[in-house]
């Protein structure tokens, strides 16, 4: 059973986007809270917060699980070098106005993380609250040398055990506790059933084109826009095997970020799914204290 609805809208060269829509259950008024926007990973999409997201809703917060675009059920672009961070930033501008709410929370793992960091340069008086899941201003070599040898290969399976058989092959050192159930519930975040009937990759292959030059996968001074979070609550969630956020940047994140919290989810790599204990728990800290902002500002007002 769906517990959201399907919220579209327009980007600025008019693509159509689309957004999962979790509201609080009824009873629970939401409306003095900033909605979450949850961004996700370079080929992932929407899907991958639906446990989160549900787990959220319940507590009392609206929640949007984004489809980037060329993911999901937003539109592919037509120009493929429009798959670069600054874009993805502008289509999340486009929501927001949609929206018009004074501020929110983000919730962005790894290519959402930097966008992210990206919108607290363009508008850090929106931003309530911030989780980083996996990815900070430096991305490591060996991590995205792995990304680029997989993303816009298209491949296809026969069924969903075969898809996750596949992915368990490629990923065991990510997750290694994972067992078949769960990485069968993985290929269906990841994939969709094709025309065919075939078991496909759930994005655009051309999100590789801008990917694979060097210095697209981010900004041009990701250090310069982690700073735009001064003064915001954030919470900083590692992977322990991560590939891509080390150890040091992490750290150097959390002491340049006076208050932030840095949390690391034992044995998993690049990324967590936000729904290990350790990941759930440090953002409801972190809502908690974007809760006790709000009221604070509500008493004065």
């Amino acid at each position: 059973m769906e517990r959201f609805e399907h919220l579209y809208w327009w980007s600025r060269d008019n693509l159509r986007l689309h957004a999962r829509d979790y509201a609080p259950p009824e009873g629970r008024n939401a409306a003095a809270r900033p909605p979450i926007l949850c961004l996700p990973g370079l080929t992932r999409n929407a899907r991958d917060f639906d446990r989160l997201a549900r787990h959220l809703s319940d507590a009392g917060w609206r929640v949007l699980a984004l489809d980037l675009r060329g993911r999901g059920e937003s539109s592919y672009a037509r120009d493929p070098m429009s798959y670069v961070p600054l874009t993805y930033v502008q289509d999340v501008e486009a929501l927001l106005e949609q929206l018009a709410v004074p501020s929110y929370v983000a919730i962005g793992t790894s290519l959402g993380g930097i966008v992210a960091m990206l919108l607290a340069g363009a508008a850090h008086e929106q931003l309530a609250g911030v989780v980083l899941n996996d990815v900070g201003p430096e991305l490591e070599p060996a991590g995205l040398a792995r990304i680029r040898g997989y993303v816009g290969r298209s491949s296809s399976w026969p069924t969903w055990v075969h898809a996750a058989r596949a992915l368990a092959e490629a990923n065991a050192g990510v997750y290694p506790d994972y067992g078949l159930t769960d990485w069968i519930a993985m290929a269906k975040r990841l994939y969709r059933v094709s025309n065919s009937g075939r078991i496909v990759l759930d994005y655009d292959m051309k999100i590789a084109e801008p990917f694979r030059l060097p210095g697209n996968e981010a900004g041009p001074d990701m250090w310069r826009a982690l700073d735009q979070l001064k003064g915001v609550p954030v919470a900083i969630v590692r992977g322990e095997r991560s590939d891509i956020l080390s150890t040091d940047t992490a750290t150097r994140m959390a002491a340049e970020l006076a208050g932030a919290e840095l949390v690391t989810v034992p044995r998993v790599g690049h990324a967590p799914t936000l729904d290990e204990p350790e990941a759930v728990a440090a953002i409801e800290r972190l809502l908690a204290r974007v809760a006790a902002g709000e009221d604070r500002v509500a008493a004065v007002a």
